[in-house]
């Protein structure tokens, strides 16, 4: 299993809106990033954009049904179809979220959040091991938006994902819109949790929108707000430069709007990482 190179450079997720637009080579982007499962097919339409665009742009693999805190084991013939995906288009990295997303066979199509306990630790590790042996790489796993907590817990989730990565040599993708509404909802300070975040470790930033309210929910329907720039400038202070990108999975605005938003990222790293130097 190979280390995962360090690559700064700024990304938006290829959505169907801008599929045509993508397919020129044109757009002003460092890398893109798919959602896997949309490409996991034997052929036709998606496949042959993707080819296209892949000719283009270095491409990241985002997964949403890896599953890999299921107390039952992964699903092998997914995994099958991962690694057959990520064979033919040399990607980047291949990452996936610290969740669940069903059981005995059934999707949810939700990200259902894990007890922080060493039994589900050992779970995670025992899964992390058996997926990247079988697709021969190392795998980034991104840190939930969380809205509810266990009585069980015993470890804080920055302690969580420090000792997987310690034990499986996998990396994150950390997701600072997440890590902001977890920070909100729960009451705990999110400074606290990029310090306690292994620096080594880190190769992606997700930066999104979330809804308001009482309880903030991570809806990447809007931009990026104040609150989570600001974070994401203490995050390029402590990581330096990383690969970072926009989320939006719905309310999709055009192109242009999210280029202007990257150019934000740009900016806001550049000078983080000119403060901290």
């Amino acid at each position: 299993m190979t280390d995962i190179s360090p690559f700064a450079g700024f990304g938006l997720g290829l959505r169907r809106d801008h599929y045509a637009e993508f397919q020129t080579g044109d757009v002003p982007v460092d890398f893109v990033e798919i959602i896997s499962e949309n490409f996991m097919v034997d052929g036709g339409k998606p496949l042959a954009v993707l080819d296209r665009v892949r000719s283009h742009y270095p491409v990241a693999m985002h997964g949403v049904s890896l599953s890999i805190g299921a107390a039952q084991g992964l699903n092998r013939e997914y995994l099958i179809r991962l690694k057959a995906l990520a064979d033919r288009i040399e990607p980047l990295w291949v990452s996936d979220h610290l969740c669940w997303t069903g059981v005995d066979g059934l999707n949810s199509h939700d990200l259902l959040p894990l007890p922080y306990t060493t039994e589900a630790l050992d779970v995670v590790c025992d899964n992390i091991a058996k997926a990247q042996d079988i697709l021969g790489r190392a795998l980034l796993f991104e840190n939930p938006s969380s809205y509810l907590t266990f009585a069980q817990d015993e470890l804080r989730e920055w302690e969580f994902l420090t000792e997987m990565t310690r034990r499986t040599g996998c990396y994150l993708l950390l997701d600072v819109n997440n890590i902001y509404v977890s920070a909100i909802n729960h009451g705990f300070d999110p400074l606290a949790f990029l310090a306690c975040i292994p620096a080594d470790r880190v190769r992606q930033v997700h930066l999104a929108g979330h809804t308001p309210g009482e309880i903030l929910i991570d809806t990447h329907d809007r931009p990026v707000c104040a609150d989570v720039w600001a974070l994401y400038a203490e995050a390029c202070q402590r990581f330096g430069p990383l690969a970072a990108m926009i989320e939006r999975d719905d309310a999709i605005p055009p192109l242009g709007e999210l280029l202007a938003e990257l150019q934000q990222a740009r900016n806001i790293a550049q000078l983080a990482i000119r403060i901290a130097a």
